[in-house]
Formats: C-alpha cells, sequence, structure tokens
C-alpha cells in the first residue's frame, strides 16, 4: 500500500510507502452506475464505525459523494474511491481520514463560486443562473468542508482527495 503526499497539482511520483497498519478501502466503480454513490456512502459510515473513529462520517460522507457523483457523470469511464486512516493506527479516532476518487480522464475540475443571492452589487444573469442552478456545487461543498483538499496527476487520469481529522475539531 503506497501513501501519496498531499499537493494540489501532484504526481504519481510524489509517493511514499505507507505503514502495514494503515486501515485502507478502496472500491471499483463502473461508468455511470450512480447508484454506487450511495454504496459509497455506506461503505464509508460503516468503515469510520469499524475504525473507532465516526466523528466526522457525515461530512466524509457528502464529500466523498460529491467527488464520485463527478467522476461518474463527467467522464466515461470507471473510477476509483478509496480511503485511508492514516496517524492514527492505535487510536483512529486521533487520526486523519483521506478519501481519494480517481478517474481516467486528465481534465481537472474547476471551483467555481456560487454568488449569494441577494447580494448588495446586484447579481448579473449569469450570476442568477448560477444561483438557481440544481448542481454545480461539488467541489464548494468539499472547498468549504474539507480540511484540505486537491487534485493529483497520474500518467492517465487524476485524484481529487479530500482529508478530514477523524473527530470533529
Amino acid at each position: 500500500m503506497r501513501r501519496r503526499t498531499a499537493h494540489w497539482a501532484g504526481t504519481d511520483e510524489d509517493e511514499k510507502d505507507a505503514g502495514p497498519s494503515e486501515p485502507y478501502w478502496e472500491r471499483r466503480l463502473r461508468p455511470k452506475d450512480l447508484a454506487a454513490v450511495a454504496e459509497v456512502r455506506a461503505g464509508l459510515r460503516e468503515l469510520l464505525a469499524r475504525w473507532g473513529a465516526p466523528g466526522r462520517a457525515r461530512t466524509a460522507e457528502l464529500l466523498a459523494s460529491e467527488l464520485v457523483t463527478n467522476a461518474l457523470v463527467h467522464t466515461d469511464g470507471a473510477a476509483v474511491v478509496s480511503a485511508r486512516l492514516t496517524g492514527g493506527a492505535a487510536a483512529p479516532a486521533k487520526g486523519r481520514l483521506r478519501v481519494e476518487v480517481r478517474d481516467f480522464l486528465s481534465r481537472h475540475p474547476t471551483l467555481r463560486p456560487v454568488p449569494a443571492a441577494g447580494c448588495d452589487s446586484g447579481p448579473g444573469p449569469a450570476d442568477e443562473a448560477r444561483i438557481a442552478a440544481t448542481s454545480g456545487r461539488g467541489l464548494v461543498l468539499v472547498h468549504a468542508l474539507a480540511d484540505v483538499w486537491g487534485v493529483r496527476t497520474h500518467a492517465v487520469g487524476k485524484s481529487v482527495w479530500f482529508e478530514l481529522d477523524a473527530q470533529e475539531p
């Protein structure tokens, strides 16, 4: 098993060996299989409970759902989701959760700010459309709720990842 160094634009070269005692979970997802999103949430929730680190399960489920959905909706291929609890093998509640979703499309996602409705300067027509949109907020949520997140480039494709302290701050 390998642990990847947290870089915004890291590569496969940014890897180092992880200890064998670090809990790890991985699931391969079929192309366009949106039913897998609920399965990933359930698997992550079970995994965190089993590790004794359920404190951030709801946030982890939400963020993983967003990244998995993005990978399945915005690509035509398969994806792989993995989760690892680091730094807390002896006491998981003190560890850090890292969830990574890999797809095989090289294009990086774009964080698009969502304008606030009713702002003093008055949003323009494009802002009004974004306010009313029913999608496009996944990375905004990841950016707001994750302790740290980023994108890592592979020889083929990329991984979008986030990290959370295992327990609420």
